[in-house]
């Protein structure tokens, strides 16, 4: 499991720091509010490179339970060999 470390700022008060809060965001994520409400998340390229593996991986197991689930034809090891030449 990750341990998330984040912090919270306006957008307002990013414009200023943004330098500063680069170079926090390659140890935890920025939450950049706007008016209250999260607008934008400020994250290392390292994490977001984590964060798009997760997702890929997620959807590729999301993708091989779908077609597990579809109820189709069983075709034999032999008969697929025999397809491909072997």
């Amino acid at each position: 499991m990750y341990i998330f470390i984040m912090s919270t700022t306006s957008v307002t008060d990013a414009r200023s720091r943004l330098p500063e809060l680069i170079a926090l965001a390659s140890s935890e994520a920025v939450f950049l509010e706007r008016r209250g409400k999260v607008a934008a998340v400020l994250v290392s390229p390292e994490q977001f490179s984590r964060m798009q593996e997760a997702l890929e991986d997620a959807e590729d197991v999301a993708a091989f339970d779908t077609a597990m689930a579809d109820e189709g034809e069983n075709i034999p090891w032999a008969q697929v060999k025999a397809d491909l030449g072997w």
